[in-house]
């Protein structure tokens, strides 16, 4: 069959760092070809190219096997090209059908064009239920959930007549229940002869979803194959060019400390109610949960980045009062945000600045000032433990990829050795790579004496690392599991409030 897309010899050099080499790429008329690689590995500078945000140096593209030219994205758009980013781009204030026609609204033609509202409104909610959804589109995007933003995001683009849509991490913010149901989106689309570039860093997705697999490595393509033809280890071998251990090995089993962190009737109406938990030295508690349970309210509250009504937080049997994040620092917290470039980073700044600014926060209160030569020992002793990849640490942190952008959050933290770490998603959006990296570090840490409130959306990951797993349900804690009995459909069954 003719490709749809083909991409024949890509090369894309930036500054002198060769980004992609010589790779080729194609996509068939009704397929779903997942994309997968490490962060820093090419799959976004490719994607950038097929959508005509970057022009390649060499090699060349083809749309239904004729030789195209894409200057910008609107080209891309004119061919048939969409794209559902990681990070949505949708705007708040306006409502679902003006999102989705958005520059472009069904229109009276007279000497001003006036938009034909009723239409507008109509034509959405006919996209919206041809991929199998009662969205109204009357509501404002700001009521939306993340999964209902994505499927505006997918609406609009069937809206101006995609051929070819590329979606970006699509389930990163997504629940298991809400994955599934993108799952079935998909289906749809594909029955419909659409094809799909799904990219990811879920592995297990690929074997549920994808016809293709196209592995990049260090801008080159590795591997090229029909999924029922690859295995999960043999696609690893192809990202990271080696042999991993066991994904999630054995944890050995350890006395538990003492308590350290305890909650009782943490309460901030609309967001969570009655919270009460304890957790000891040592010890990995998971946070399970749907999106909007309550998860990321409750870790940034005990964190002092949101208000409690009532309630108290003691810290080693001792009562504190935690209003702000200085507050918490001064008390031994962390946290690691579930969005590492709106909460957790200041793009703009160095890596050095960015992993010294605890350091300096918990100082700062006792007129004690860091001097430039501790603050560059501190930061290169904690980039070469993590293994960040950086041309230097005066480099801009927004330069670095997701993974070691989430490293570098990681060092700014254990700078202050903190006894409680609050980590919301800590690796949502990186490679099969660094996430190890980041288990292993969980597990060091959890074995120095550290105690680890972890929020995850892949259940996977909750029953291998957790000691025990606390489930939330509309703002409220509804169950707690041990490892030994905790299993998908009995944490998704308490998520969901005995209905899953």
């Amino acid at each position: 069959m003719e490709a749809l897309l083909r991409l024949e010899g890509i090369t894309k050099t930036f500054g002198g760092i060769v980004a992609l080499d010589d790779v080729d790429f194609e996509v068939q008329a009704g397929e779903v070809h997942a994309l997968i690689g490490e962060n820093g590995a090419g799959k976004s500078t490719l994607m950038r190219i097929a959508m005509g945000v970057h022009s390649a140096d060499r090699g060349r593209l083809l749309w239904k096997g004729r030789v195209v030219k894409l200057q910008t994205p609107r080209d891309a758009h004119r061919l048939g090209i969409r794209m559902v980013h990681q990070e949505l781009m949708l705007i708040p204030q306006l409502s679902v059908g003006e999102n989705i026609f958005l520059g472009c609204p069904p229109s009276r033609r007279a000497v001003f064009s006036w938009v034909r509202w009723n239409d507008m409104y109509e034509r959405a909610r006919q996209l919206l239920q041809g991929l199998g959804h009662d969205l109204d589109p009357r509501r404002p995007v700001s009521e939306l959930s993340v999964a209902e933003q994505q499927l505006v995001e997918i609406a609009r683009a069937l809206a101006f007549e995609a051929e070819l849509l590329i979606l970006d991490e699509p389930t990163s913010p997504l629940s298991e229940h809400e994955t599934e149901r993108l799952f079935q989106t998909i289906a749809r689309l594909k029955a419909r002869g659409l094809s799909v570039i799904y990219i990811t860093h879920r592995m297990r997705e690929l074997y549920q979803i994808a016809d293709r697999v196209t592995v990049l490595r260090d801008g080159r393509r590795i591997l090229t194959a029909p999924i029922s033809e690859t295995s999960p280890e043999e696609l690893v071998r192809a990202m990271v060019g080696r042999e991993l251990k066991d994904y999630f090995p054995e944890r050995e089993s350890r006395a538990r400390g003492a308590p350290i962190l305890r909650v009782e009737g943490l309460t901030a109406p609309g967001r969570f109610s009655d919270i009460t938990f304890t957790i000891h030295r040592g010890e990995i508690v998971g946070l399970a949960g749907l999106v909007g349970a309550g998860r990321t309210e409750l870790v940034e509250a005990l964190f002092g980045a949101r208000e409690y009504t009532s309630g108290k937080i003691f810290i080693e049997d001792c009562p504190v009062t935690i209003r702000t994040p200085a507050d918490a620092i001064r008390h031994g917290l962390a946290l690691v945000t579930d969005d590492r470039k709106a909460k957790g980073l200041i793009p703009m700044a160095s890596v050095r600045v960015n992993v010294i600014l605890p350091v300096q926060a918990r100082v700062a209160h006792l007129g004690i000032l860091v001097n430039a030569r501790a603050e560059r020992h501190i930061t290169e002793r904690l980039l070469r433990e993590l293994r960040v990849k950086t041309p230097s640490a005066d480099h801009p942190v927004m330069v670095l990829s997701g993974g070691n952008q989430q490293k570098v959050v990681l060092a700014r933290w254990l700078a202050v050795h903190p006894r409680v770490f609050l980590m919301d998603e800590p690796t949502r959006g990186i490679d099969v790579g660094a996430k190890m990296e980041i288990y292993e570090l969980i597990r060091r840490l959890a074995a120095q004496g550290t105690a680890i409130l972890l929020v995850s959306s892949e259940l996977e990951e909750l029953r291998h690392l957790a000691d025990r797993i606390l489930v939330m349900h509309r703002g409220r804690i509804v169950g707690e599991l041990q490892r030994e009995e905790a299993t998908d459909d009995r944490i998704l069954y308490l998520a969901t409030g005995g209905e899953g």
